[in-house]
């Protein structure tokens, strides 16, 4: 994604970030220092595929699997762009 549009990067979270599930509230988290995200479900999909082995592609195709649906490319694109602005993810 050096680009924006190579779906043969590899995104994985940055170093300051971490998923976690909250119990309580059944939702899933970002945790980064000082802050926390609640994530929808497809957020959380999405950036618990980024590991730093997955392309961009791989990852389109594991959801589009996952979740029965097609066409997914130009929204994970487009929230990895944001993810990616916002320092929650790393992308080489």
């Amino acid at each position: 994604m050096t680009d924006g549009d190579d779906l043969s990067a590899t995104p994985r979270l940055a170093t300051k970030a971490m998923l976690k599930h909250d119990r309580v509230r059944d939702v899933e988290m970002l945790l980064l220092p000082e802050r926390v995200v609640l994530l929808n479900m497809s957020s959380a999909a999405i950036l618990g595929l980024c590991d730093g082995n997955r392309t961009v592609r791989q990852l389109v195709d594991r959801l589009e699997e996952e979740f029965d649906a097609t066409d997914l490319t130009d929204d994970v694109m487009s929230f990895l762009r944001d993810a990616r602005g916002r320092g929650w993810v790393v992308v080489s």
